[in-house]
């Protein structure tokens, strides 16, 4: 048994599994979908090249052939061909010579296998406007699985921009990330080219062969992904979090998934169309990331990923009525300025396991440092508050401070400029300092000084008298 015949029966074997999740969506469609492959054949002069003792075309044309053929009684299989630089030639300088050949079609190899034959080589290499093109081939079918085929020995000669070209159309959904199959060139050739897609390097013949038949081969088989979330020690007890796939070359999510793990601790299967390249985000807080997911097309993949969670529990003081209302609290990754979270005081919150830092927002601001770890809880609470009752019908300017253990003073809180002193605060227990200076006072040295003292659950009044 040869490895072309191996290869035709592994792709019949797979062909049950076309039907694949919509973009975007994770409910299979009623109907199974169509899978569209355009080839996309570069035709420039350059394919008359040799290339192991015949012309790159031919070489080409003729493997071509063979892969539709292959593929003709696909259910749920339609195949189109364009090809570009094979109507003008290249004294022309003709930057829009390509043509859909072979419009989409069910069990359309013979019209393939034809048109083929009457192509010859001749013009330049306008890839970016093919690719334009192609946005036209697709027919208007939001449930198909669009795919898009490049074989080419040359780069880009109409100044275009191929490789933001296809991003673009990947944005639009027009069709997934594209093959890009260089052939007879150098390795360095692809350098150039592997921003379009996915890109291989046919540097021989045999190899030409076996790439095409491997990526027709992914473009039809089923791929399904399990993620295990683990705790710290490896053991899969996380569940119940929001998995994001996310395309890596747009940035757009593909997938959204609540992880499932089942009565044995195993998660389940999801369907995942491998012709993407994906970034996974975890959605626990903060949030676990993985770049460009090592997923193996026609394989069930399963993926591991450290995820060990503990619990946050913000615990509002024993009161009867709270006079700060809603206290909130920023919760930030140690040593890090970035906010993980805010959340209000009366909650509790997953978050990974690792060292925080907790800012109260009460008056004056409290932080907390704190270590979560798996499957326990932390909890942070503040005292009762007291209030603060300043006494004055005069206006001016003025500032409350802490007073420190070693004497010093922080900045808390700043009367309102110019207006009446007249001020009920909410404030954590503590020893305090009021500046104030009036408005009508003629110099620095009329600053009233005041420290007071504020207790859980008390009112402390502070009386200010002009000079």
């Amino acid at each position: 048994m040869n490895k072309m015949f191996r290869v035709r029966h592994w792709l019949w074997l797979v062909i049950m599994w076309l039907a694949l999740p919509c973009h975007a969506q994770n409910v299979p469609p009623a109907k199974p979908r169509v899978t569209r492959i355009l080839f996309l054949l570069d035709a420039s002069g350059s394919m008359l090249a040799p290339w192991e003792g015949r012309p790159r075309m031919e070489v080409a044309k003729s493997l071509l052939a063979k892969m539709v053929d292959s593929l003709n009684a696909y259910p749920n299989l339609e195949l189109g061909l364009r090809a570009y630089g094979h109507m003008h030639g290249r004294e022309e300088n003709n930057c829009e010579d390509s043509k859909l050949e072979v419009p989409f079609a069910p069990k359309n190899a013979g019209a393939i296998k034809a048109r083929l034959k009457s192509i010859e080589p001749k013009g330049n290499t306008p890839i970016t406007y093919s690719l334009l093109q192609s946005a036209g081939d697709f027919p208007t079918d939001k449930t198909a699985r669009n795919v898009l085929i490049l074989i080419t020995d040359g780069l880009e000669s109409c100044k275009g921009d191929p490789c933001a070209t296809s991003v673009a159309l990947q944005r639009k959904h027009v069709f997934l990330k594209p093959f890009v199959i260089g052939i007879g060139a150098e390795r360095e050739f692809g350098k150039q080219l592997e921003c379009l897609g996915q890109y291989y390097n046919a540097a021989d013949v045999k190899t030409f062969r076996t790439i095409l038949n491997d990526v027709v081969a992914q473009t039809l088989a089923k791929t399904t992904v399990a993620i295990n979330l683990t705790d710290a020690g490896g053991k899969p007890v996380e569940s119940n979090v929001n998995m994001t796939f996310l395309n890596n070359i747009t940035g757009q999510p593909e997938y959204n998934y609540v992880h499932y793990r089942d009565a044995q601790g195993k998660p389940d299967a999801l369907d995942i169309d491998a012709l993407q390249s994906y970034d996974l985000v975890i959605n626990t807080v903060p949030p676990v990331r993985q770049e460009n997911l090592p997923i193996k097309p026609g394989k069930a993949n399963v993926l591991t990923y450290k995820t060990p969670q503990g619990t946050l529990w913000l615990q509002s003081p024993n009161m009867t009525a709270n006079p700060y209302g809603k206290v909130q609290a920023v919760v930030r990754a140690r040593g890090s300025a970035a906010t993980v979270v805010a959340l209000p005081f009366g909650t509790r919150q997953k978050l990974l396991a690792g060292d925080y830092e907790v800012e109260v927002l009460t008056l004056p601001r409290q932080t907390h440092r704190l270590t979560v770890k798996q499957g326990q809880e932390a909890t942070i609470t503040y005292p009762a508050p007291g209030t603060l009752n300043i006494i004055s019908d005069l206006k001016g300017y003025g500032s409350i401070y802490a007073l420190n253990d070693d004497e010093t003073q922080t900045w808390v809180y700043n009367l309102p400029d110019g207006g009446s002193s007249k001020v009920n605060v909410p404030m954590q227990p503590g020893a305090y300092r009021l500046i104030f200076r009036t408005t009508n006072a003629t110099g620095s040295k009329f600053t009233d000084v005041r420290n007071f003292t504020i207790r859980s659950g008390q009112t402390s009044s502070v009386s200010i008298f002009g000079k």
